[in-house]
């Protein structure tokens, strides 16, 4: 495995907007690390770095930002991508997974045959807070036969816990913050 790459430099290239979507929230923008070509290009050989030599057949990207890391780590790896979507916007038959979120519930669809059973998957999103959106979609790559290599965050809000939701896996973030 290689040496892992040190992205604290990196959060020189978040910007936090505070009261951001309401009061009392302090959001950290990655969009300004993402225009960043030499900041991009740090995060996405961090995430390869770290799951080099892991066998990884596919990348699962969640909608949204998860859309951003996913295909260029899935390059990096020799792997396929695979997008992990919001309701109806898949054209074939899918799986389906709902989940409870603060203010009600969400849904997240893949493929059916989106991944083979045995099929090893790392699974990337921008952020991980509480956990619920990763929670949905691992239950999605069970029910698909998936095997789970690791679960790869840009950013983890560590005051939220949302890492205990996950004891059994590889959990992987590049940023840390603790308010």
């Amino acid at each position: 495995m290689a040496t892992p790459i040190n992205c604290e430099p990196l959060k020189s290239l978040v910007r936090t907007v505070p009261d951001f979507p309401k009061p009392g929230i302090l959001f950290y923008d990655i969009t300004t690390l993402l225009k960043d070509q030499a900041g991009f290009a740090q995060m996405i050989d961090a995430f390869a770095a770290y799951y080099i030599g892991k066998d990884v057949d596919l990348v699962l990207g969640i909608e949204a930002r998860g859309f951003i890391f996913g295909p260029a780590l899935a390059y990096r790896l020799n792997a396929g991508f695979v997008p992990v979507r919001k309701p109806r916007k898949l054209p074939a038959a899918t799986a389906k997974v709902t989940y409870d979120l603060e203010y009600g519930s969400d849904s997240l669809e893949i493929h059916l045959d989106a991944i083979q059973p045995g099929q090893k998957v790392v699974i990337v999103d921008d952020l991980l807070a509480t956990g619920g959106t990763m929670e949905a979609t691992t239950q999605l790559v069970r029910q698909l036969g998936g095997q789970i290599v690791g679960l790869g965050f840009a950013v983890e809000l560590d005051f939220l816990k949302g890492r205990a939701k996950f004891p059994d896996y590889d959990v992987y973030s590049l940023l840390h913050y603790n308010e």
